[in-house]
């Protein structure tokens, strides 16, 4: 029998027994495994694949609802990957139709790299902003940033919440209770007994990712990134808003270098609800 085409195979839900095949997918197509993170999106979001009828993985994607569950404010779409040896065959954006389908009016957001941006163009996504990727080993100035941080606790947990859906626009309650579990650090920023930013750090290869990056300014941002670093010692890697250039420029001097740029990408809704100066990174680009 001829091996059906993959424009023609069935999408279906992925489940966490998937994660494995999600991470060769990702090895395939030259990227990290990402075991780790292929298992918290997995949990907190809703998976799409198609199977290969010789084995692994056609294609597979995350969308990470935010919201009520029944009617989500925002749907993120992150790790959209097809087989290198299915690639131009038209089965990304076979995927992605199904998906912007199925999420109906849900608005959709996604961080493009320059190779995916054109797909995305093409099913109506529009471009309202960038992120720049940032990687290296921080190095310490030496100055005291004038804000207090320490290591959240459970009793912080109301706190940064509340706060976390005033800045992103949206409850996100299923995807912060995952932190303590997921990141190696979650921080908070404090004044007068009153949280002013949150931050996470998480394991990524031999990386270690600095988000969410949640602040009232930039310089409770810095003195958050600085507190992370100082308690890790292996390269950090974020992706910060362009608009936050006093940040990305202190971050530099710190010794973290540039490495790629993404375009945040929209479609449903002409601007991301929340505030974006408070929103200094995302917890992964795959989820917003």
């Amino acid at each position: 029998m001829p091996t059906p085409s993959p424009t023609v195979l069935p999408i279906r839900r992925l489940t966490l027994r998937d994660h494995t095949a999600c991470a060769d997918l990702s090895e395939d197509r030259g990227w990290p495994r990402e075991e780790h993170k292929w298992g918290f999106l997995l949990a907190a979001g809703k998976g799409y694949g198609i199977d290969d009828p010789e084995g692994g993985l056609v294609a597979a994607c995350v969308v990470t609802e935010y919201g009520l569950q029944d009617r989500p404010d925002l749907g993120a779409i992150g790790m959209v990957l097809v087989a290198k040896r299915h690639a131009r065959q038209g089965v990304g954006r076979r995927l992605m139709r199904h998906i912007v389908s199925a999420m109906g009016t849900t608005p959709l957001t996604l961080h493009a790299t320059p190779n995916g941006r054109p797909l995305y163009e093409e099913l109506g996504f529009k471009v309202i902003g960038q992120t720049e990727m940032l990687l290296g080993h921080f190095t310490p100035d030496g100055t005291n940033p004038g804000i207090a941080t320490r290591p959240a606790t459970a009793e912080d947990l109301t706190g940064i919440l509340r706060l976390d859906e005033e800045v992103f626009g949206a409850d996100r309650t299923h995807i912060i209770t995952r932190l303590p579990a997921f990141a190696d650090q979650l921080r908070v920023a404090e004044e007068s007994d009153r949280i002013i930013g949150y931050a996470g750090v998480w394991p990524n290869m031999d990386t270690q990712v600095v988000g969410p990056l949640i602040a009232r300014d930039t310089r409770t941002a810095k003195a958050l990134l600085a507190s992370l670093a100082a308690h890790s010692d292996r390269p950090l890697r974020t992706d910060i808003d362009v608009r936050h250039e006093e940040l990305l420029a202190w971050a530099k001097k710190r010794g973290l270098v540039s490495v790629a740029f993404n375009a945040v990408m929209t479609y449903g809704i002409a601007e991301l609800p929340g505030d974006w100066s408070r929103r200094f990174a995302p917890l992964t680009v795959a989820a917003g």
